[in-house]
C-alpha cells in the first residue's frame, strides 16, 4: 500500500513559531508529528510513503533521513495540494494512493480507509465528518456532490484524508500551483463519482492555531482523547517531562504541561504549557496558556 503526506505549506496561522519549525515537525508529546504520522503509516501497512515538503524543507529531509519506504519530494516553488500530488505521479506505484495532510491528529483507520476505496464505484475517496467549524462540502448518501457550500444540512467537513486513483492526477498541470479540491471540482463537473466515507465515530482535530495545539496537548495529557500507540514516551499524570530536561529548586507544574529538552531555572511555575527542547526558562517565570520556543 502506498500513501502521500502533505507537508509542504508554510503554517501561516502558527507565525512565528513556525519561522523557527514547520507545522509537521511541531512536537506532539516531545515527539515530531510527522515522524509520529510516518510510524503509523507504516504500522497500518504501508510500506511506500512520499512526503513533499517546500517550506523549512531542509528540517523535514533531515527527520527523514534513513527511514526505510520513505520517499522526499522537495518542492522548489509553491504547488498546493494538487500540484504536489502531480509532481509526485512519477514517483507513486499503479495502484490506489491514500493522502493525509501532515498537520493532523487523528483516529481514522487508515487500513480501513484504504480499502474502502473502491476504484469500479468511484476515483476518490473522501473521509468526511460532522465538524461544524469545517463544515463545507455538500455531501448526500456516500456522495460528495459539491465543495461550494449549500443547505447546511448536507454539509460535512473534508478530513484532509483522501484515497485516489493516481490517473486522476494527470489533469493537473505539471509544476504548477494547483489545489486538489479543484481538481475535485472538475471530476464532478466531467460527471466522475466521488464517494464519501463517513468517519464521524473518530476523533479528529488539526493545529492550526497556537490555542489548537496547546489544546491538544492538554486533552492527550489528561487521557480526554485517544493516543497513538506510536508514541514513545507517555505520561502517568497529566505531566510529561523529559528524562533529560532539567529542574531547579521549587519548579512548579499545574494542571498540566510538556517540558521537551529543555532548563527549568528555579522558581519556574508553569500551568497549561509546552516546552519545546532548547529552552532555557529564567528564573522565576510564571508562565499560562503558552508555548515556550528557542
Amino acid at each position: 500500500m502506498q500513501a502521500m503526506i502533505l507537508a509542504a505549506g508554510f503554517g501561516t496561522r502558527l507565525l512565528p513559531y513556525t519561522k523557527i519549525c514547520p507545522k509537521p515537525l511541531f512536537p506532539l508529546l516531545n515527539e515530531p508529528l510527522l515522524l509520529l504520522t510516518v510510524r503509523r503509516l507504516q504500522a497500518a501497512g504501508f510500506d511506500h510513503i512520499i512526503v513533499n515538503c517546500h517550506y523549512l524543507r531542509e528540517q523535514i529531509v533531515s527527520a527523514l533521513i534513513g527511514i526505510d519506504g520513505v520517499v522526499v519530494q522537495q518542492e522548489e516553488t509553491v504547488l498546493g495540494t494538487g500540484g504536489g500530488l502531480r509532481m509526485a505521479l512519477s514517483l507513486m506505484r499503479e495502484q490506489p494512493l491514500l493522502v493525509t495532510n501532515g498537520d493532523i491528529y487523528h483516529t481514522v483507520d487508515y487500513r480501513e480507509l484504504y480499502h474502502a476505496h473502491d476504484p469500479g464505484r468511484a476515483a476518490v475517496t473522501m473521509a468526511m465528518h460532522d465538524h461544524p467549524r469545517f463544515n463545507k462540502v455538500t455531501v448526500r448518501g456516500d456522495q460528495v456532490i459539491g465543495f461550494d457550500g449549500g443547505n447546511s444540512s448536507d454539509l460535512l467537513a473534508f478530513t484532509g484524508l483522501h484515497v485516489l486513483e493516481p490517473e486522476v492526477l494527470e489533469r493537473i498541470p505539471l509544476n504548477l500551483e494547483y489545489s486538489i479540491i479543484d481538481c475535485y471540482r472538475e471530476l464532478l463537473e466531467a460527471g466522475e463519482s466521488i464517494r464519501a466515507l463517513h468517519v464521524d465515530g473518530s476523533f479528529w482535530t488539526d493545529m492550526g492555531t497556537v490555542e489548537d495545539y496547546l489544546s491538544l496537548h492538554g486533552r492527550l495529557l489528561r487521557k480526554e482523547i485517544p493516543r497513538w500507540k506510536e508514541f514513545s514516551m507517555l505520561p502517568h499524570a497529566p505531566f510529561l517531562v523529559h528524562d533529560v530536561a532539567l529542574k531547579g529548586e521549587r519548579v512548579e507544574l499545574l494542571d498540566w504541561a510538556c517540558v521537551g529538552r529543555a532548563q527549568l531555572e528555579k522558581d519556574v511555575t508553569l500551568r497549561r504549557c509546552v516546552v519545546w527542547d532548547g529552552v532555557r526558562v529564567a528564573e522565576g517565570t510564571k508562565c499560562t496558556d503558552s508555548l515556550l520556543v528557542p
